[in-house]
C-alpha cells in the first residue's frame, strides 16, 4: 500500500502520483545509446557555455555552479516536479486539512483521487517541457534538462541538434541567473506562493471545485484555467502580482536567447521561427488541457514579457533595465507588462 503519511493531511498520494505521471509522459523518441549519451553531454557542455553567454548579455552576474545542472528523462522530470509541488503546496493542504481533516477510508480514497489527478497533469506536461529551473529546490534551485523532450522538438522542427540544444540552454540558463544574481528572487517567490495558500477561499475549492472544472471541460474552450476557476478576490490579486513577475522573467530569458542566438548559433531564426508554430499547440484536446492548465497563459506570458523587456531595453538600455532586479518593490505589475512606460516612469522616473 502506498504511504500517504509523510504528506500533511494525506491528501495527495504522492507515489502514485509519479507512477502515473511517468507512464503517461512515455520514454520518449527512439534514441541509441550513442546518441543519447552525446545529446546529454552536448546539453550539459551548453548550458556551462550559456552561462557566460548570459552574463555578457544582460550584466547579471552568478556565481558558475550555484545551482546544479540536471539532464532528466521525462520520468525524472516527473519526480522533480512532484517534490516541487508537494514543497509549494504544502501551506495549501495544510489549510485544506485544517479545513476538513480527511480520516480513515475518506483519507485513503481521497488520497489516491487527488493522487491521480496530479500524475495526470505531470503526465501530460512530462511529455512537452523542454527545460525548467526549479527555484524550490533547496538551497539554491536546480536547472532541469529534460533530454528526450529536446531531441523530440529538435527532430520534429528538422532543426540542427546543435544549434537548438544550445538555444534551449539559454532560455533556462537565463532562469538559472535570475535567480542565483538576485538573491531576493528566490525567497520573494516562497513568499507570494505562502500568501496565495493564505489567501485560499477554502470553502469554494471543496464545496464546487468539481462543478467548476466539469462546466469548463465542457465548455472547451470557452474555460478558464484552474487558477481562474478557484481564485477568491484577494487570491487573483496576488496571482496578478505573480503574472507579472512570471510575464517579466519569461520575457526576460526569451529577449536573451534571442540577442545571444544570433552571435553563436547559425540558424537562430529558422528555430525561432518554427518553435512559435509549435507554441501554440496542436489538436483540440491539446488546446483544452491548455486552456484549463493556463499554459495559454503561459504562451501569452513570453510574448508580452518580451515586449515589455525589449521595449525598456531599446528606450533606457540594459543597464538601466537591469533596475528591475533590484528588489521585489521594482518589479513590473501585470498592468505594467502592458505598459512599459508606466514602470520606467515609476521605477526609472523616465
Amino acid at each position: 500500500m502506498t504511504d500517504t503519511t509523510a504528506d500533511p493531511g494525506g491528501m495527495v498520494d504522492w507515489d502514485l502520483a509519479v507512477k502515473i505521471g511517468s507512464r503517461l509522459a512515455g520514454e520518449g523518441p527512439s534514441v541509441d545509446r550513442q546518441d543519447a549519451d552525446a545529446a546529454v553531454a552536448e546539453l550539459r557542455a551548453g548550458a556551462e557555455r550559456s552561462t557566460g553567454l548570459v552574463r555578457e548579455f544582460t550584466g547579471l552576474a552568478a556565481t558558475e555552479r550555484t545551482a546544479p545542472v540536471l539532464v532528466v528523462d521525462r520520468a525524472g522530470w516527473v519526480q522533480a516536479n512532484a517534490d516541487g509541488f508537494r514543497e509549494v503546496l504544502g501551506p495549501v493542504i495544510d489549510k485544506l486539512s485544517a479545513k476538513k481533516p480527511p480520516t480513515g477510508v475518506a483519507r485513503m480514497v481521497g488520497s489516491r483521487i487527488t493522487g491521480a489527478e496530479v500524475g495526470g497533469l505531470l503526465g501530460f506536461m512530462g511529455g512537452k517541457v523542454l527545460g525548467q529551473f526549479d527555484p524550490f529546490f533547496a538551497p539554491s534551485g536546480r536547472l532541469l534538462l529534460v533530454a528526450p523532450n529536446i531531441v523530440h522538438v529538435e527532430r520534429e522542427l528538422d532543426a540542427d541538434p546543435t544549434d537548438f540544444r544550445l538555444w534551449v540552454c539559454l532560455h533556462e540558463e537565463t532562469h538559472r541567473v535570475q535567480f542565483t544574481a538576485v538573491p531576493w528572487m528566490r525567497g520573494w517567490m516562497f513568499e507570494q506562493m505562502g500568501q496565495i495558500a493564505e489567501a485560499l477561499d477554502t470553502s469554494s475549492v471543496l464545496d464546487d471545485g468539481l462543478a467548476r472544472i466539469t462546466q469548463a471541460l465542457r465548455s472547451g474552450t470557452q474555460g478558464g484555467s484552474l487558477l481562474d476557476m478557484f481564485g477568491s478576490p484577494a487570491q487573483k490579486a496576488l496571482i496578478d502580482r505573480m503574472t507579472g513577475v512570471m510575464s517579466l522573467l519569461e520575457g526576460h530569458a526569451d529577449v536573451v536567447m534571442d540577442g545571444v542566438g544570433p552571435e553563436v548559433i547559425p540558424s537562430v531564426d529558422a528555430i525561432r521561427t518554427s518553435f512559435n508554430q509549435r507554441r501554440k499547440g496542436v489538436g483540440v484536446l491539446d488546446k483544452v488541457l491548455r486552456r484549463l492548465l493556463g499554459l495559454e497563459a503561459k504562451m501569452a506570458q513570453y510574448r508580452d514579457g518580451a515586449v515589455f523587456v525589449r521595449a525598456v531595453v531599446d528606450k533606457a538600455g540594459m543597464a538601466e533595465f537591469n533596475a528591475v532586479w533590484e528588489s521585489p518593490e521594482n518589479l513590473p505589475s501585470k498592468a505594467e507588462i502592458a505598459d512599459p512606460q508606466a514602470w520606467m516612469s515609476r521605477v526609472l522616473r523616465a
